[in-house]
Formats: structure tokens, C-alpha cells, sequence
């Protein structure tokens, strides 16, 4: 038998050598060739793409290009080709050397070179730009200093008082000064973990963020588990708190299981949140307009984080009525930090924690911490624009979830977050495999608390995906060392570990223990409201309160309307 190979090397459609066995044998030859020609169409195709993206990168001097570029940036050869084209540096060449990797965005889309993602071509207004802006860097390392002591140096050698560095105002003629500000740059970044320094209540930190507070064995430590919920609370969730969260099932120490409800204001109904809060879950803010805008958050001053969060918690305890001062933790919208400015402004408002910095997947998962020290973790995601210097405010870092179906078998996959990140996630079995899986995670290692983090919308899109949510809690209740508690409660605990046996007395978790009483009001008033900042919305605010003149807003958080 007559064999013939061809050898085919796929650049660009594929990276890979395909070979394609023919037979040549008479007389089969002429059918064979017309059921092998399809593929071989595909394949000269391909090849000819390849070519194509040679000719392109013919008279480019790649080490040039690359030349102190960050591997991950993208950015194009010339603006006059298409959109949807770029390539980043890419070191796996031969000997190491440089190459330049294609990638192209799917039909309909362009590449957007500032925020360095595919978007729809109508949203990228950057094709005559080939690359991201470059910024000035600080002389910051020198092997014999360059400015007196105090002082930093600028990028252009002039030398300011360093407090001025990383301060949020550019005060280096090049603006350089505020171009090195990360938790690993910043000149003026809060020291590293020094347990000398810091003690319970006040104070927590690691090296590494696993460590046990109190020192206790883990066998001691209670499992406490967090459900939070993100959004505004109204008649498309009520029902599902009310069924989670139903009264009946309770923690080992008679208590009943609690939530965090971490409430934005527009469609919320303030009657609701009212009671919750007085059946004992803990209110949180997630910020007043929710903008759509990531942006806004991760680069919001300090009178735009004001806004939005303490104005956030003025509107909940004016028309949910909650007058107890527990109103003390938020969570950024989109988990997009707002670096220093969002914290200064959190400790100048007493707002207790942040519920936004996330961790990654990691062999051990790691304990909230105060942010007196450096963070015990890389900033992950939230645009990297964590927290670099000191601030008196816990951090209840979201731990990711490990989303593998087979932990035991799959390939690692990055982590996530909010339970309906994990989109592989499709029936309730696979869901419950999370749970459980990412439970085991926790209990037997450092039984660092589990965060499961959830959109109403998500667990309602499926009655499975409740059921068997509820199925786990009744599951974990039924052992004697696992317990459903708020954020708050977590910190109460780490300022004050207790081991297991003493827990069932335990008075920081004995508050609103047992709920009792009715809901303030039956009929709340549901007031059509409008304001200035909304032109042409009518919207109704339900609360057991007075009805405001206007529909509060980040301008008039009361409702009173517009001081002149």
C-alpha cells in the first residue's frame, strides 16, 4: 500500500504541527481525495493566514518593540489596519528571544488598547492609538542615593519630601509621583506584618493571612460560614430570605443561622430591610447609585466614596429606622476598590470593614485581617488598586472558591468570587459539589471562615439551586461545630477566639438571638417619589417611615430636597 504524508504547520489558525495521512492507492485515489479535500481547504487556508501574518511582521525589530513591555499588553503594530487586531511580547521563542503573539477579536468587535479588552467596535474609541499611554516612573532604587535624606526623586530627577509621593495629588512637574502607588510601591505603604505590634481586639495580621487568631487548634476553632447577599431587598427576593432564613434552623448554640444583606437603594423596599435587621441580620451598604461605570469606583475620590457609602447608610437608618449604630460594613459595587480614598474615608466614618478585596485560590485560605499592616496577599483583580498605606479598618477578604467539578481529577481552574462567577457551575449537583468540596477546603485546614457570596437573582434563576443551598445548611447543622453567622459576628469572634466548648455562651453571638415580636409595620407607605438628579423617573420608596419630599439621592440623601 502506497502511503503519502502531508505536513502542515499552523501558526496562526493553530498552533501546531497537523499531519495528514493520505492513501494513494488505485483505485480508491479519487474518492479518498474527495473526502480528505474538505479538509485540506481548511488546512491551505490556514496556511495561507499564517503567511499573511509573516508578511505583517516583516522589518519589525520585535526586541525594539518589546523593549520594557509588560508581557501581558496588548497593543498594535499600526493604526491603520484593522481594529480587531493586536499582539503582545511574548518570550517562548527560540532561545528565548522575543516573538510577537497575534490575537484577533471576534467579528463585530474591536480591541479597546486603553482598558485591554475586546468590545463592541461602537464602544472603542481608541483605533488610532497603537498602544496605552506609558507613565512616568519615580527614581525610587538607586545604588547610591540621589536626594537628600526625606526626599524622594521624580522621573526627571527633581527631588519633593517624600510624605508627597503616593498621596493622590500630582506634585512632580512628569506627575511621576503617583505613578508608583501600589501595596508593593508605594514609598509611604504600611509595614509588613509585625505581631509585636499588633494585638487583639484591634489589630490582627500574618505573613502569610492563614494563621489561627488566639492560636487556637484548629479542631477548637468553629467553622463559621457567611451567606451575603448584594443587591437591593424587594419583592423579587423577600421570599427567598424568607425561606433561607426562616427561623427554624439554628446554630449549635440555639441561635438562630444569620445573613449580611449588603443593600444598594434604588428598588429597595426599606420595610423589608427593616425587618431583617430586627430578626438579626446584619445591613451593610453597597453604595447609593450603583453607577455601571467600574471606573467610578476604582478611581473615585474621597468625597465620591463619602457619598455613596455614608450617604448609602444615612438613607437605610432614616427609612429602614435602624437607630442601633450596626449600620459599620459596605462592599464595593463591582468588587472595584477604591485604593486609599475609599479607606480614609471609611475610618473618618467609622464604617468598621470592607467586604471587597478578594483572594486568590490557594492551598490554605486566609483569615480577615485589619489593614494596619500590608496586605498578606497580592491584590487580586478590583483593577489592582488596593489599600497601600495603614488604616484602622478590618478587611473580610473574599476567599475564592475553588469551581472544579472534580477536584481530584480536573486541571486547577482560576477561582471565583460571587457563587454565580462560577460559571461553570450549570445544575444544582454541581453546585452542591461546590459547596461541599469548598467546605472540606476550610474545615480541614485552618477552618478560616467560608464566604458564600450570592445575587438573589442567581439562586432564584434555578429552585434547585435554592434547594440545595438549603439542603447544606441543614446538612452543616446537624454537626455540632459549624455555625451561620454575620460579618460582624466573624470579627466579634476573632477579637475574642473562644473554643468550641465554650461558644454555646459566647455573648457577642447571644444578641438577637431569639427573635420576637412583629414586623414594625404591615401596610408600609409606598411613596411615589421623584428628584431633579432623575428627570422623568417616578419611583416608589416603601418604608414604615414618613414619606420624603423627593426620592433621596446622592445630592439629597434625606429626601428633604436641596439645601440652597
Amino acid at each position: 500500500m502506497q502511503v503519502a504524508w502531508l505536513l502542515l504547520r499552523l501558526t496562526n489558525c493553530h498552533a501546531t504541527r497537523v499531519w495528514v495521512k493520505i492513501k494513494t492507492l488505485q483505485p480508491a485515489l479519487e474518492l479518498n481525495m474527495a473526502r480528505w479535500w474538505p479538509i485540506l481547504s481548511v488546512l491551505l487556508l490556514c496556511s495561507a493566514a499564517a503567511q499573511s501574518q509573516s508578511d505583517k511582521l516583516e522589518g519589525v525589530d520585535v526586541e525594539e518593540v518589546c523593549a520594557d513591555r509588560p508581557a501581558d499588553e496588548y497593543f498594535r503594530l499600526d493604526t491603520e489596519s484593522d481594529c480587531r487586531e493586536v499582539y503582545r511580547c511574548d518570550s517562548a521563542g527560540e532561545d528565548g528571544s522575543n516573538r510577537l503573539a497575534p490575537i484577533r477579536c471576534a467579528g463585530g468587535l474591536a480591541f479597546d488598547v486603553i482598558r485591554q479588552l475586546c468590545d463592541w467596535k461602537t464602544n472603542v474609541k481608541n483605533c488610532d492609538v497603537d498602544q496605552k499611554p506609558r507613565k512616568a516612573k519615580p527614581i525610587l532604587k538607586t545604588d547610591e542615593p540621589i536626594c537628600p535624606d526625606g526626599k524622594l526623586s521624580c522621573g526627571d530627577g527633581e527631588c519633593l519630601d517624600k510624605e508627597l509621593f503616593c498621596n493622590g495629588k500630582s506634585d512632580c512637574k512628569d506627575e511621576s509621583d503617583e505613578n508608583a502607588c501600589s501595596v508593593d510601591e508605594d514609598p509611604n505603604r504600611a509595614p509588613e506584618c509585625d505581631p509585636t505590634q499588633c494585638a487583639l481586639p484591634d489589630c490582627f495580621c500574618s505573613a502569610d493571612g492563614t494563621r489561627i487568631p488566639g492560636g487556637i487548634e484548629p479542631q477548637q476553632v468553629p467553622q463559621m460560614i457567611t451567606i451575603t447577599f448584594n443587591g437591593a431587598v424587594n419583592v423579587d427576593n423577600i421570599d427567598l430570605y424568607d425561606d433561607i432564613f426562616n427561623g427554624q434552623r439554628q446554630n449549635p448554640n440555639g441561635c438562630s443561622i444569620k445573613g449580611t444583606f449588603f443593600v444598594s437603594h434604588k428598588y429597595t423596599n426599606y420595610s423589608a430591610v427593616q425587618d431583617l435587621h430586627r430578626r438579626g441580620h446584619e445591613i451593610s451598604v453597597f453604595s447609593l447609585t450603583h453607577k455601571d461605570d467600574p471606573n467610578y469606583w476604582s478611581g473615585g475620590s474621597y468625597d465620591d466614596w463619602l457619598a455613596e457609602m455614608a450617604g448609602s447608610r444615612l438613607i437605610v437608618e432614616r427609612f429602614a429606622n435602624i437607630t442601633d449604630g450596626s449600620i459599620i460594613g459596605m462592599r464595593a459595587p463591582y468588587l472595584r476598590v477604591g485604593g486609599n480614598k475609599q479607606f480614609e474615608m471609611m475610618a473618618d466614618q467609622f464604617f468598621v470593614y470592607d467586604a471587597s478585596i478578594t483572594a486568590s485560590l490557594g492551598r490554605v485560605p486566609i483569615w480577615p485581617y485589619t489593614l494596619y499592616f500590608r496586605m498578606p496577599h497580592k491584590c487580586n483583580g478590583n483593577a489592582h488598586n488596593c489599600p497601600s498605606r495603614s488604616h484602622p479598618v478590618w478587611e473580610m477578604v473574599m476567599n475564592e472558591l475553588d469551581r472544579r467539578d472534580d477536584p481530584t481529577f480536573d486541571e486547577s481552574l482560576p477561582g471565583c468570587h460571587m457563587v454565580d462567577s462560577c460559571s461553570n457551575v450549570a445544575s444544582g449537583d454541581q453546585f452542591a459539589r461546590l459547596l461541599r468540596h469548598n467546605f472540606n477546603r476550610h474545615y480541614n485546614s485552618n477552618r478560616a471562615p467560608l464566604g458564600l457570596h450570592f445575587h438573589a437573582s442567581w439562586l432564584k434563576s434555578k429552585k434547585e439551586y435554592r434547594d440545595e443551598l438549603i439542603k447544606f445548611i441543614e446538612e452543616m447543622l446537624g454537626r455540632n461545630d459549624v455555625f451561620f453567622v454575620t460579618n460582624l459576628q466573624v470579627i466579634q469572634w476573632m477579637q475574642n477566639p473562644t473554643e468550641l466548648n465554650s461558644l454555646r455562651d459566647f455573648q457577642e453571638w447571644k444578641e438577637k438571638c431569639d427573635v420576637k415580636g412583629q414586623p414594625y409595620c404591615s401596610l408600609p407607605n409606598a411613596c411615589p417619589l421623584t428628584t431633579r438628579e432623575l428627570p422623568g423617573e417616578t419611583l416608589r420608596l416603601f418604608t414604615c417611615m414618613e414619606c420624603p419630599n423627593n426620592y433621596p439621592w446622592i445630592l439629597d440623601p434625606t429626601g428633604d430636597g436641596f439645601s440652597v
